[in-house]
C-alpha cells in the first residue's frame, strides 16, 4: 500500500463507523495526491463517504481554469465535488497569505456537514516551514507546536494525515500514478515569507543537515506535547477558580493567587477557549499592571486586534470588539415584529404571566431609546429607584449599559431590555404577557478559526 493511503488509514484507525471525509482540494500536487489516495480507499470500502471541497479565491486569472480542472478530475475519480468562491482580498495592514487562509477556512467550515472531517494535504516540509515561521515571529510553546495532526473544527475535525511524509514522498506518488495537477505560480514568489523559507532557506539547511525537515517536525511534536501538558495545568487553574469553559468572565482573585508565568498561561488558555485571538507578552504585561493594579473603582480596557479585556469590580470580561455604533436613538416600535438596531435585536415572545401585559400595549405609542441618564423605574414590590442604581446593584458592566434598549409606553418607562419590567406594566399571573428578548450582536459573533495554516 502506498504511504499516503497508509497514513490516511492510520489517522482513521479506531473510528467506527468511518467518518464522512471532505478533502480540501486546491488542484495542486499535494491535495491531488491526498484525494487520489482517499478515493482509492473509498472504492475499496475502507473509508466513509468522500467528497472534495474547492475554494476559488479569485486572486489569479487562472482561478476558473483550476476550478474546472478540479471538477473534471473528481468526475474521473467518481468523487463528489463542491466549490465556493470567496473574497480573499486582504484588509489594510493584513498579509495576503493570512487573508487568503482566513477566507479559505471560513468557507470550508461553512461547507462542512455535521460530524464531517476536513482533511488537508499539509506534509512534513510544510510543518518545518510553519515551525520556522513561528520561531521568527517569537512564538511560544503553543505556536512552536505548529500544525496539529488533528484538531476540532466546525463541528467535526480538521486532520492532516500526511504530516509524517515529505514533499519528495508525495512527488514520487504523483509520478507513480501519473497524476495531473495545477501549478500556482504564486508558490514561487519569494516575497512571501513561507515561499522564501521554502526556496531560499530550507534548501541551504538541507545541504548541511539533510534531515532538517524530520528534525523540525520532531521538535514541533515535542512542543505539542509540552503545550498539551501546559494546557492541562491551565485547565486545572481555571477549574480551581470556578470558571466553566466558555465563560467570558474571570475572577481577578484567581489571577492574583498565581505567579506571573501561571497567570499568563491561565489568561491564554481562557481566551483561547473563547475563540479569541491570543495577546502578546506586552498585552499580558499590561493586564498585570493595568488590571490587577487598578483601583477598585476603575474600569480599564485593554484591546488588541480582534479582542478586548475589560475590568468591572473584581471580574475580567473578555469579548470581541462589539459591532455597531451606539448612538442616542428614539425609534417607534410595533412589538408585533422585531426591532433591528445597529448593535442588536429586540423582540417579544408571548408568555402567560410574564413580561409586559398585552393590555397596556393596545393602542399605545411604543418607543425605544437608549439611556440618557436620570431614568427611574419601580419594580414589583419595591419603591421607585434610579435606573443607574438598579444597574449597579445588578452588576451590569458600564459598557453594557449604554447598549440596553429602554421600552417606553405612552412616554413612561415600561421595560429595560430583558432585565426588568416596571410594576405598573407587568403582566399578572395567568394574564397574556409579552416577554422581551434582547440579543446584542456583541454576544453572537462567531469564534475565529484557530490552529490553521
Amino acid at each position: 500500500m502506498d504511504a499516503p493511503a497508509r497514513a490516511l488509514l492510520d489517522l482513521l484507525a479506531g473510528q467506527n463507523p468511518p467518518p464522512s471525509i471532505a478533502i480540501a482540494y486546491s488542484g495542486g500536487r499535494d491535495s491531488s495526491v491526498l484525494l487520489h489516495a482517499a478515493a482509492g480507499l473509498q472504492r475499496a470500502g475502507r473509508t466513509g463517504p468522500l467528497r472534495a471541497l474547492h475554494v476559488d479565491h479569485g486572486l489569479h486569472p487562472d482561478a476558473s481554469r483550476w476550478r474546472d480542472h478540479c471538477a473534471a478530475h473528481c468526475t474521473r475519480l467518481g468523487v463528489a465535488f463542491d466549490t465556493v468562491s470567496v473574497d480573499a482580498r486582504p484588509a489594510s495592514g493584513e498579509s495576503p497569505e493570512a487573508a487568503a487562509r482566513t477566507a479559505r477556512y471560513t468557507a470550508l467550515a461553512g461547507l462542512l456537514r455535521p460530524g464531517e472531517w476536513l482533511l488537508t494535504a499539509h506534509h512534513r516540509d510544510d510543518q518545518a516551514e510553519t515551525l520556522l515561521l513561528q520561531l521568527l515571529r517569537g512564538a511560544g510553546i503553543a505556536g512552536l507546536a505548529a500544525m496539529p495532526a488533528r484538531t476540532p473544527f466546525a463541528g467535526g475535525w480538521l486532520a492532516r494525515p500526511l504530516l509524517d511524509l515529505g514533499r519528495n514522498d508525495l512527488a514520487a506518488y504523483a509520478a507513480r500514478h501519473a497524476l495531473e495537477w495545477c501549478e500556482d505560480p504564486g508558490n514561487a514568489a519569494v516575497e512571501h515569507d513561507r515561499n522564501y523559507l521554502r526556496h531560499a532557506v530550507l534548501p541551504r539547511l538541507e545541504e548541511r543537515w539533510p534531515a532538517v525537515a524530520q528534525c523540525l517536525g520532531r521538535s514541533a511534536a515535542h512542543c505539542a506535547e509540552a503545550a498539551g501538558l501546559l494546557d492541562e495545568l491551565a485547565a486545572g487553574d481555571l477549574a480551581a477558580a470556578g470558571v466553566l469553559p466558555g465563560t467570558s468572565t474571570l475572577p481577578l482573585t484567581a489571577l492574583r493567587a498565581l505567579p506571573s508565568a501561571r497567570r499568563r498561561l491561565l489568561l491564554r488558555h481562557w481566551l483561547a477557549g473563547l475563540g479569541l485571538p491570543l495577546p502578546g507578552r506586552r498585552v499580558l504585561a499590561r493586564v498585570e499592571t493595568e488590571m490587577l493594579g487598578a483601583a477598585p473603582d476603575r474600569n480599564p480596557c485593554i484591546a488588541w486586534p480582534g479582542a478586548e479585556l475589560r475590568r468591572y469590580r473584581d471580574l475580567l470580561h473578555a469579548r470581541r470588539p462589539p459591532p455597531g455604533v451606539v448612538d442616542r436613538v428614539m425609534r417607534s416600535w410595533d412589538p408585533a415584529g422585531p426591532l433591528e438596531l445597529p448593535w442588536g435585536t429586540l423582540r417579544v415572545r408571548p408568555v402567560p404571566g410574564a413580561g409586559i401585559d398585552r393590555a397596556h400595549l393596545e393602542g399605545a405609542e411604543v418607543t425605544v431609546t437608549t439611556r440618557a441618564g436620570g431614568e427611574r423605574l419601580r419594580l414589583p414590590g419595591r419603591p421607585t429607584r434610579p435606573l443607574k442604581k438598579l444597574l449597579q446593584e445588578a452588576e451590569v458592566p458600564p459598557w453594557h449599559r449604554t447598549r440596553l434598549p429602554l421600552v417606553w409606553v405612552n412616554g413612561t418607562l415600561a421595560a429595560v431590555a430583558d432585565l426588568w419590567v416596571a410594576a405598573e406594566f407587568a403582566a399578572d399571573p395567568g394574564a397574556p404577557g409579552l416577554s422581551l428578548e434582547w440579543q446584542d450582536l456583541a454576544d453572537t459573533q462567531a469564534a475565529e478559526v484557530n490552529d490553521l495554516d
